[in-house]
């Protein structure tokens, strides 16, 4: 993990301009078994819901990788957001 002069991890930066972490599976046929279907599983930080950087990792796979694609899974999690709150009735003294 990269960290900055001023101290900011560049992971948190990425955070803060609205990238959020993906988990992203990716289901496809060997090349030399195209009957065997293979998983690789990764997470990067991307922007729901365009994902441009899942988009350029496709793009290079197909260019450059011989095993074709089979089907892609993504969850995503903005993990710096609006705090969730919630209302609590009932008083609370403070001494």
């Amino acid at each position: 993990m990269a960290v900055r002069m001023d101290g900011a991890s560049q992971d948190f930066l990425k955070q803060l301009e609205g990238y959020g972490l993906s988990t992203i599976e990716i289901h496809y046929f060997l090349p030399d078994h195209p009957k065997l279907l293979q998983l690789f599983a990764f997470q990067q930080y991307d922007v729901a819901p365009r994902f441009p950087v899942l988009r350029g990792f496709l793009d290079y796979w197909s260019r450059e990788i011989e095993g074709p694609l089979h089907s892609v899974r993504i969850a995503h999690k903005h993990l710096i957001g609006p705090q969730e709150w919630q209302a609590v009735d009932g008083i609370i003294s403070i001494h």
